[in-house]
Order: structure tokens, then C-alpha cells, then sequence
């Protein structure tokens, strides 16, 4: 899930980044240096390459390239956009997938995080109050099971300032919230980041071909993600535009059907 708090520090030495993150984020370094790790063995070139981790410090190569936040969302950028998500994807086997811990802020978690804010909401203006009472009342009733599960490995940041284009190809920073995922979910946290659309809708969805349960799934778990974005929303972060908030209760009464 999106962490709108600050996690780690950068720093720069020619080619060289060091990621040092802070305390309150447990496990977020090892999850780097997990990911960096497997996709310079099974997807190399699409992230950046580890160089060395000790106590919760990552080194690893800089690259090139110009993040899609900011950029014009021309149809070049979101093939290559949609052609780097499907390499992360598939990159890691199935039989090395397995053993992959499962990325943070899976559906469980999500789905209890949700319910914990539309329970502790306290009254503010009419749009705002009907998109957190229509999410619970459907949240109480969301049962997805496992109804299109596409195993893969998902980055668990959805951010579009993580996918940087190089001028011939885009490809991937920041893998603190890394590990095994299922596609919908993956696609459905991406969709409804704040990134992909509070600057102008990015629609990189129709780029993917999902069977009708994927399609089914990932339209289930947009819903929660943009309920998730309502509360991360709900204090006006000065990067956003006026209005990002009522926008995404907007956003979320919408995909409801509410």
C-alpha cells in the first residue's frame, strides 16, 4: 500500500545509490535487496542491479531515465510502461515464486485497514461521508476467494514516478514493498494510485489482457484500492491540486456504482 510518509533516505555517488531507510518501516530494506536481487538473475536490466546490504542500508546501480510522473502520458510511454510491468510479472519462476514471502498490504490487510477507518469516520461534508458509507456497506458484503489468482511478482508500489523512461524503454525503482501478488491486485493498485490520475488519467489498464475472473477480480480490488486513497487523502498533501480529496470520493461513489 502507498506510504505517504517518509521511508528512507537517498544518496548519490556516480553510479552508485545508497537507500538507507528509517526505523518505523521493519523489513522494507530486506525486501529491496529480495527483489533487486531475484530480478538481476531473472529479469536483468529491468531494475536497478544490487551491490551490497547491511544493516537496512541497500547499494545498487543508478539509472538512467526520466520518471512517467510529469510526462506526457503519450501511447510510447504506456507500451513501454505496460511491456516493463509484464517483465516484472513473469519475471521470477513459479517454482522460485513460491518461495517468495507474500508482498506487505496484500488483500487481507488492506481490506482490515479499510474497515478499521470507515469505522472511525467522523462526519465531515456530504460527498466525502456517502463514498465512506457506501464503502463499508459494500465492504461488509466483498467476498473475492480466489476466483482469478494469476501468481506474480509484484513491485507493491504503484507510483508512477517509480517507472523511469529512457528515451527507448521504461524501467523500475523502489521494491521496499516487494513479493509474491496476484496480478488483479498488482493492476488494481496501480489504476487507482493518486500518481495515474491527479495530473491527468494515465489509462494503462486496457494495455493488459485478463481473462473475465482477472477482469472480475481487479474491478473488485479497485474498489478497495481507491477506498484506500480516500483515507490517505483525507489531509490535503501540498503536491496535490486543490480538490484531490473531493475528487477521489468522486472517484470512489463511481467505482461502487454508488
Amino acid at each position: 500500500m502507498a506510504d505517504l510518509h517518509h521511508t528512507h533516505e537517498l544518496a548519490f555517488d556516480g553510479d552508485v545509490v545508497t537507500k538507507r531507510y528509517v526505523d518505523s518501516k521493519p523489513g522494507a530494506a530486506e525486501r529491496e535487496w529480495r527483489g533487486l536481487s531475484l530480478l538481476a538473475e531473472h529479469a536483468p536490466g529491468l531494475a536497478p542491479a544490487p551491490i551490497a546490504f547491511e544493516d537496512g542500508v541497500v547499494r545498487m546501480t543508478r539509472i538512467d531515465g526520466v520518471p512517467l510522473r510529469g510526462l506526457p502520458p503519450g501511447a510510447v510511454h504506456l507500451a513501454a510502461m505496460a511491456e516493463a510491468l509484464a517483465e516484472l510479472h513473469a519475471a521470477v519462476p513459479a517454482r522460485v515464486l513460491e518461495s517468495v514471502p507474500l508482498r506487505p498490504w496484500q488483500r487481507e490487510a488492506v481490506v482490515d485497514w479499510v474497515a478499521r477507518r470507515c469505522a472511525a469516520w467522523e462526519p465531515r461534508e456530504p460527498l466525502v461521508d456517502r463514498a465512506v458509507k457506501e464503502g463499508a456497506k459494500w465492504l461488509e458484503s466483498w467476498s473475492p476467494g480466489d476466483a482469478g489468482i494469476t501468481p506474480v511478482f509484484g513491485a507493491g508500489d504503484g507510483n508512477l514516478a517509480n517507472f523511469l523512461w529512457d528515451g527507448a524503454r521504461v524501467r523500475v525503482v523502489d521494491f521496499e514493498d516487494c513479493g509474491r501478488s496476484d496480478r488483479a491486485f498488482e493492476l488494481a493498485e496501480l489504476v487507482e494510485h493518486a500518481s495515474m490520475w491527479v495530473d491527468g488519467e494515465v489509462e494503462i489498464a486496457p494495455a493488459f489482457e485478463l481473462s473475465p475472473l482477472e477482469e472480475r477480480r481487479m474491478g473488485e480490488c479497485r474498489k478497495v484500492q481507491a477506498l484506500v486513497w480516500l483515507f490517505l487523502l483525507s489531509h490535503e498533501h501540498p503536491r496535490n491540486p486543490p480538490g484531490t480529496f473531493q475528487r477521489q470520493a468522486e472517484r470512489v461513489l463511481t467505482r461502487l456504482g454508488a
